[in-house]
């Protein structure tokens, strides 16, 4: 293997600056069905918050009255990217599980694939 004459942060900076491209079907081991079949790709969203959850009901009893701001705001952010998460959802049972992959500050979902030396214009 060729090893890389820059250094691992280095390396590291280049390797999330590739687009990541992910076909929308991919055929991968369901572990329901206990073998591999077909799966159905998508990205994974967070859901919207409830404001029934019980930390959520303790901040605003806490924020409410007078006093300002009662806990800590979060402000040094030192990410620049997320980690990506798939959902996978099997074509045969429907179950769903996600994969994280790596990080990336662009990801494209069923992209074109690039052709290997084909014509550049």
């Amino acid at each position: 293997p060729k090893v890389s004459s820059l250094p691992p942060n280095e390396r590291v900076r280049r390797d999330s600056e590739a687009m990541v491209n992910v076909p929308k079907t991919r055929s991968t081991h369901c572990p329901r069905c206990k073998a591999h079949k077909g799966h159905k790709v998508s990205q994974y969203k967070k859901g919207k918050e409830s404001s029934a959850a019980q930390g959520r009901r303790r901040y605003d009893m806490k924020q409410s009255g007078f006093g300002g701001q009662t806990k800590p705001v979060f402000h040094k952010k030192a990410k620049t990217t997320k980690k990506i998460v798939l959902k996978l959802e099997c074509s045969a049972c429907k179950m769903k599980r996600l994969l994280p992959i790596k990080r990336c500050k662009h990801f494209e979902l069923g992209g074109e694939k690039k052709s290997k030396g084909g014509t550049p214009y």
